[in-house]
């Protein structure tokens, strides 16, 4: 049962304040976030738990392990959240109380609950994705890595202040990116005992005057003194320094660093006094982006990608299988050290790495599982205990290419973290310490214009398992840099392409050539109009040809991230395989569904690609045309310069009508235009001031560039383009906000004429309003009509004459007639709303809404018997009605013409 925000808020209030709490609580928590009165009833009679210990312990596979205790909930959660059993099983929640305290742990985007049991009620929005609501933010404001992106923000300015011309070429850039890097690896080892405790901040304050006038050539010698292996080397004030190699401390005999002054020592120690053992390697990396740049700086976490939507990518891609094979080994020695062998080999590459937090996420994963098969291991056959010494999956099967110089140094130092961390995580579990230093692995990151690199030179495609991730840089076709248009033929080769094509194209091009004919597979973030509108046919059909299907995708969701001024883009995610046998994916709303084949559209159907069509498909309707078009602003009236006007001669009126388009529709806005017949010129400029606008226009047109316009200068009474009849008429925006859960559409009277800023349809009857304002018409717009910007866009070529309609009765018609008006008159109801408050989704009216659902039901059950739980279901039958329909046009058309022929 799906429950809102406040029926769930209602549910848990009831659970808060309580004087004694037992083992019933797990099960009433589950029930007010809605889950099913029967799963919980097996929960509670333990048939559907698999905990390993049911006298204290409730869990159930990808939702909640609970556990109560009479020790330390702290100690206890922290073994409990990476055990075994909670990463073979997958639960969400992880649960530990006494009764008292309460401690949980999301396990999917790391957030921590720690509170008394009795205040629940004042926490419920921790638990909300039971009740099928995500977190929009998993990551706090005032989070460490954001003070301490800014405060080397400050450090960096000052020193760009002291050393003019710093950043100057790009060897002057290089350096103080490698400079900055160095500075974030001595802070957080000086925080995690890689170094010993403030080791390297107490070195800069004891060793270094007070006005900072020798600070660039103490850190010029203790940068060599960490690249150095044999103490006796060292200046005898950092013999203490550890050796840490890894090419990080290396200095060319070119190289230099900043002369610092006594502001920027000062900023230098106070950033050593911040905690840096907690910072996050998939956090900070974007933070630090922004650090060498001052015009970022005001957004920093701005390209932070939370992990929930990194887990979109590489959970369907590759870590639900291995956790399944986990799953099915679970008690088998010999598969789970097959399985041990074969994460060991995995690798994973990320060809538009950014700072690496793709890269950092799915190598934290790789290491959890590695642990929790060991664990296993440990408790089936106890010697294994005495073999885990090190980890086997590498930071050097893990790549990546960066066109930022700054961002692949951050890439590079963000797998080091993580390893060190993962390593921590490794002693704590087996009581084995592996040493991050001396660095032995440096990753394979590259910088370079990932368009124009060979990705095979990064990442040679031996046809072992290697996975590509990421989220690729997008730029409309208009919105792309000459740059980016000169990286194209680089990519195509030979092969013909369209110059309308979204930049990320190249990625899923590329792509599709490195995994064709291996095992390789690719899953890769875009805006979701990569898989709508005319971008299909541009892109999927070459990928398609060459042997590639997409095995799984998420539809469109909203790609948000913790920055301060949020601006978060619809996306979609799509894996790309070679074309085999085996079960496809769509995710949308967090369910999962199988699908036959998954199309270039994100829909189960065929490979089908919607062009531009003529006339409508299937049952007979009326056309629809662009509305009318003036090119002369003289025939377009105000509503005051239309009322001084009738003021000023009544007759003018007769020439006179409702002009509307897109933002006159829906936001409820008056505009009027000169209407005048041919019949009617000479009566029309007896009026002065319609004789006065006409000669305007005569002039404006006359002075056009476009031919088509100024051929018209002589009949100054008419529109260029003239669509209007005198009948009742639907209006369809040509642009709507995806907010809304209906597209606004309109139906208007005689008296009034629809710019070419709207579709129209003239001869309109209401049973065609039903038809195109129902949820099966806006699923189809919303597959195959593109977007502008983020909105959705129509258009009559490809959304409404590629609409299949079946034949339909006069009962159907009219019932779809009695259903349409009823809309209207709820419209009508709220009459003093525009009709983007009556649609915002927040807003909409509940009779509004309810008169809708009436005429989503009606058209649902024209297309199918049985009723649709998705819109993924609606989108296939469309799409196998439009397979089917176009395949017997094709058949019929040599019959066509033949007949045609003979006549």
């Amino acid at each position: 049962m799906r429950l809102n925000l406040r029926a769930v808020e209602e549910r848990v209030a009831r659970l808060g304040g309580r004087e004694l709490y037992d083992r019933e609580f797990i099960f009433d928590l589950l029930l007010a976030y809605g889950k099913p009165q029967g799963n919980v009833t097996r929960l509670r009679n333990g048939s559907l738990s698999v905990a390993s210990d049911k006298a204290t312990e409730v869990a159930q596979k990808n939702v909640v392990y609970f556990k109560e205790t009479t020790e330390d909930p702290l100690a206890v959660i922290d073994e409990l959240k990476t055990s075994p059993a909670v990463v073979r099983y997958r639960t969400r929640f992880v649960i530990v109380t006494d009764y008292t305290e309460l401690l949980a742990v999301d396990t999917k985007t790391g957030e921590n609950l720690m509170i008394p049991i009795r205040d629940i009620d004042q926490h419920f929005t921790f638990f909300l994705p039971w009740a099928g609501m995500e977190k929009a933010q998993y990551v706090t404001e005032a989070h460490a890595d954001v003070k301490a992106a800014e405060r080397m923000g400050k450090l960096c300015d000052e020193l760009l202040v002291a050393n003019p011309g710093l950043m100057e070429g790009t060897h002057g850039r290089h350096a103080i990116n490698v400079f900055f890097a160095r500075l974030l690896f001595c802070f957080f080892a000086e925080d995690t005992e890689i170094f010993t405790k403030s080791q390297f901040t107490n070195a800069v304050g004891s060793h270094t005057q007070a006005d900072g006038s020798d600070v660039g050539d103490f850190l010029f010698t203790l940068f060599r003194a960490l690249d150095t292996e044999d103490k006796a080397d060292k200046p005898t004030h950092l013999a203490a320094f550890p050796f840490v190699n890894g090419r990080l401390f290396t200095i060319a005999p070119e190289d230099a660093l900043p002369a610092f002054t006594k502001s920027a020592r000062d900023l230098l120690i106070a950033l050593g006094t911040l905690n840096w053992s907690k910072i996050n390697p998939d956090i900070f990396g974007s933070m630090f982006q922004a650090v060498v740049n001052p015009l970022e700086r005001s957004d920093l976490g701005q390209h932070y990608t939370s992990v929930p939507n990194i887990l979109k990518t590489i959970e369907p891609l590759f870590l639900d299988g291995l956790r399944d094979e986990f799953d099915a080994g679970f008690d088998s020695v010999r598969r789970l050290e097959s399985l041990l062998e074969r994460i060991s080999a995995i690798k994973v590459f990320d060809p538009a790495c950014g700072s690496g937090n793709f890269l950092v996420i799915a190598y934290k994963e790789l290491r959890k599982l590695e642990h929790a098969i060991l664990e296993r291991l440990a408790y089936l056959h106890p010697k294994h205990q005495v073999l885990f010494t090190e980890s086997k999956i590498h930071i050097e099967n893990f790549y990546g290419i960066e066109l930022d110089d700054f961002a692949t140094e951050i890439a590079i130092l963000s797998l080091w973290i993580a390893k060190h961390q993962m390593n921590t995580e490794f002693r704590e579990k087996f009581n084995v310490s592996i040493p991050l230093i001396p660095l032995k692995e440096a990753g394979q990151i590259q910088q370079g214009n990932a368009a124009r690199v060979d990705w095979n030179a990064v990442c040679p495609n031996d046809d072992g398992e290697i996975y590509l991730i990421g989220n690729p840089p997008y730029k409309g076709a208009k919105a792309q840099t000459k740059e980016m248009k000169a990286d194209f033929p680089f990519v195509f080769g030979g092969r013909p392409f369209n110059k309308n094509l979204d930049y990320i194209a190249l990625w899923f091009v590329k792509g599709a050539d490195y995994i064709g004919g291996t095992r390789a597979e690719l899953a890769f973030v875009a805006t979701n109009s990569v898989s709508q509108g005319e971008h299909v046919g541009l892109m999927f059909p070459m990928i398609f040809a060459g042997g590639i299907e997409i095995g799984f995708a998420y539809t469109s969701f909203k790609w948000a991230n913790n920055a301060r001024r949020n601006a978060g883009v619809t996306v979609v995610v799509i894996g790309l395989r070679v074309a085999r046998s085996g079960p496809k994916y769509l995710y949308t709303d967090d369910l999962q569904i199988g699908a036959k084949n998954i199309n270039g559209y994100l829909a189960d159907g065929a490979n089908i690609f919607i062009g531009r069509r003529n006339s409508p498909l299937g049952a007979s309707r009326p056309v629809m045309v662009f509305g009318s078009m003036p090119r002369a602003r003289g025939l377009v009236i105000s509503p005051r310069e239309r009322q001084r006007m009738i003021d000023n001669d009544p007759l003018s009126s007769e020439f006179i009508k409702a002009y509307i388009g897109t933002k006159e529709h829906v936001d409820g806005l008056e505009r009027y235009c000169l209407w005048i017949e041919d019949g009617q010129v000479d009566l029309a400029r007896s009026v002065p001031a319609i004789a006065e606008r006409l000669a305007q226009v005569t002039d404006e047109r006359g002075k056009s560039d476009a031919g088509s316009t100024a051929a018209y200068a002589a009949k100054p009474h008419r529109f260029v383009q003239i669509s209007y009849k005198p009948t009742d008429s639907i209006i369809v925006p040509a642009v709507s906000s995806e907010r809304r859960d209906y597209i606004p559409i309109g139906y208007r009277g005689a008296d009034t004429i629809i710019s070419n800023l709207a579709f129209a349809v003239y001869d309109a009857e209401p049973w065609v309003f039903a038809l195109i304002t129902a949820r099966m018409h806006i699923v189809w717009t919303r597959a195959v009509g593109g977007q502008h910007e983020s909105r959705l866009r129509y258009s009559n070529t490809i959304v409404y004459n590629n609409f299949l309609v079946p034949p339909l009765s006069d009962a159907v018609k009219e019932q779809l007639t009695v259903m349409a008006l009823r809309v209207l008159d709820v419209r009508e109801y709220h009459c003093e709303k525009t009709l983007a408050e009556l649609y915002d989704p927040e807003l909409m009216p509940a009779d509004l809404r309810a008169a809708h659902a009436e005429v989503d039901a009606l058209v649902d059950s024209i297309y199918s018997k049985r009723n649709y739980e998705t819109d993924e279901q609606r989108l296939s039958d469309l799409f196998a009605m439009y397979e089917a329909m176009t395949a017997e046009e094709a058949a019929n058309a040599p019959a066509k013409k033949q007949r045609g022929r003979r006549k």
